[in-house]
Formats: C-alpha cells, sequence, structure tokens
C-alpha cells in the first residue's frame, strides 16, 4: 500500500461522470493474494522507473492499473512475469512474492515464470506466418506436448474460453492474421490460456479495437475471472470501472492509492487520484 498520508474521503462520482460497475459476486474481500509485492523499485539505466512500491492482488480478482502515460503502470506488469528483463540495462530491487514464492530468487527460470503467468499484449500479435490453430497450440508444442487429442483439445477448450470457437472452428488453417482485429485479440488470449497459466496479465488489450471488440474483450474478461488472476493496465477509466474488482492509480513511478474499484472511483483517499479521475491532469 502507498505510504502517502491519507486525506478524507471526498466523493467525486457525479464530478467524474463515471459510475463504477464492479463485476457481480466480487471476492476480492476474502481472495488470498497472488501477489505480494514488496519495496519494488526498477530501473533502465539510471532512470527509476517504479519507486517503493509495496502491493498485495488478490488471486481471482481482476485488478486495474490505471494512470496517465510513463507513470510505470506497464514496467510494473511487465515485472509481474520477469518480461522486463528483456530490456537492456534493467535493475530491479525489492520483492515479488507469487503465490507465497520469490519469483526473483536465485536460480529461477524466468521462462517458467512466463509460462505460469501469461501476458496479452497491447497490439494483437498472431504469429504471422501461423494458421489461427497453430496459434493456439504454439506454447504447448513448445513445452514438449505431442499427443494429438491433448491438443485437440486444448485448442477447442482454449478457443471457446476466448469465446472465439464458434466463429473460427471451420477455419482453422486459415493464417491467424487472416480474422479481424478484435478476434486477432481474442485469438492472442486463447494462446496465452492454452498452456493454463495461472495469472493473465494485459496491457491496454483494447487499446486498438473498436467499441464493439471491446465489449467483447471486456465480456470475456468479467468471465476469466472465475478462473485466473487478471491485471489489467489500461488508460480507459470506464474499462476500469467496468471490469475490475479493485484499482491502482500510479503516478510518475509511485503507487498512489489502491483500494476497492468503487471507492476508487466514488471517494478516492488521495487528492492526486480524485484530480486524474476528475480530469484535473492526465
Amino acid at each position: 500500500m502507498s505510504n502517502l498520508t491519507m486525506s478524507s474521503p471526498t466523493p467525486i462520482s457525479k464530478s467524474s461522470g463515471i459510475t463504477p460497475t464492479p463485476p457481480e459476486d466480487s471476492n476480492s474481500q476474502v481472495a488470498a493474494p497472488a501477489f505480494d509485492v514488496k519495496n519494488l523499485s526498477i530501473w533502465y539505466g539510471e532512470k527509476r522507473a517504479i519507486k517503493d512500491i509495496s502491493i498485495q492482488i488478490p488471486a481471482r480478482t481482476v485488478s486495474a492499473i490505471i494512470g496517465p502515460s510513463g507513470c510505470g503502470k506497464s514496467t510494473f506488469l511487465r515485472c509481474l512475469n520477469r518480461m522486463h528483463e528483456l530490456v537492456p540495462r534493467t535493475r530491479i530491487e525489492g520483492q515479488i512474492l507469487f503465490n507465497g514464492e520469490n519469483l526473483y530468487r536465485p536460480g529461477s527460470d524466468p521462462a517458467m515464470a512466463r509460462r505460469r503467468i501469461g501476458m496479452v499484449f497491447q497490439k494483437s500479435n498472431p504469429f504471422p506466418t501461423m494458421s489461427i490453430e497453430e496459434n493456439v497450440l504454439v506454447g504447448l508444442r513448445l513445452n514438449g506436448v505431442r499427443d494429438r487429442h491433448v491438443l485437440n483439445e486444448r485448442l477447442e477448450k482454449s478457443l471457446r474460453m476466448a469465446a472465439l470457437w464458434d466463429e473460427v472452428k471451420d477455419d482453422l488453417k486459415k493464417p491467424g492474421m487472416s480474422i479481424s482485429g478484435g478476434q486477432q485479440q481474442r485469438l492472442c488470449i486463447a494462446r496465452a490460456v492454452a498452456v493454463e497459466p495461472e495469472v493473465l496479465l494485459m496491457d491496454e488489450p483494447c487499446s486498438a479495437l473498436d467499441p464493439i471488440a471491446t465489449a467483447r474483450v471486456e465480456e470475456l474478461i468479467r468471465e476469466l475471472r472465475t478462473r485466473y488472476t487478471i491485471v489489467i493496465v489500461t488508460h480507459n477509466m470506464q474499462q476500469a470501472s467496468r471490469v475490475s474488482d479493485r484499482t491502482a492509480f500510479f503516478y510518475v513511478g509511485e503507487l498512489i492509492e489502491f483500494g476497492e474499484t468503487a471507492q476508487i472511483f466514488s471517494s478516492p483517499r488521495e487528492r492526486k487520484t480524485e484530480d486524474y479521475i476528475t480530469g484535473r491532469f492526465g
């Protein structure tokens, strides 16, 4: 949690124009943490992108991260499955516990972390030389799965989970790039869930989609929250209010506030959170 001094709550739901609509039957009150982040700082070379963040992200919930561009949202997201290590001259301090285990313990395998903690990127990225089927199954094959029955079963299951099976079941041999942008993003979600991760990280998954495709992905997020811990970075505050159980507000590399989405959007405890939500900056 943020170390900032808490100010008196200030109701802002009318001025913000955002009516929070957290998913039904939210279980974020009782869920154990999937991630327990303690005093996390991240540097790119000499630049400190994340500053001493501590936060607990509950399991089987949707946590949204909001904040202006350049505030460290995507950097934080990528450190949760060690993707940030692919950037040269990256350095990390602090601790990230994933289901109680140190994600950065000496000798741990980053590839295994990325298998258990899947990621969906801002721009849909089906492998251009692969079919729809091959895109979904590539992770399984890289992990040594060869049984055709298992592959076929996982293919259908993953596409159904991504609400895509009925749309592509007769076109599985067609290129992954041949379907629409919204379908491509759901294909990438199917690819991520095919290896049966425990967590899905989503970095602005709807930013390049039209409203109809965005609605389909948001519906999918609400459905997947019963199976996965989901952490989503979004610039769209209305989207955060629609799909998330909890919301974190980041500003210049710091965690300003983290709490129930309804509380964040109606009665934020921090003045900076209120100013951002009401459009005074950002």
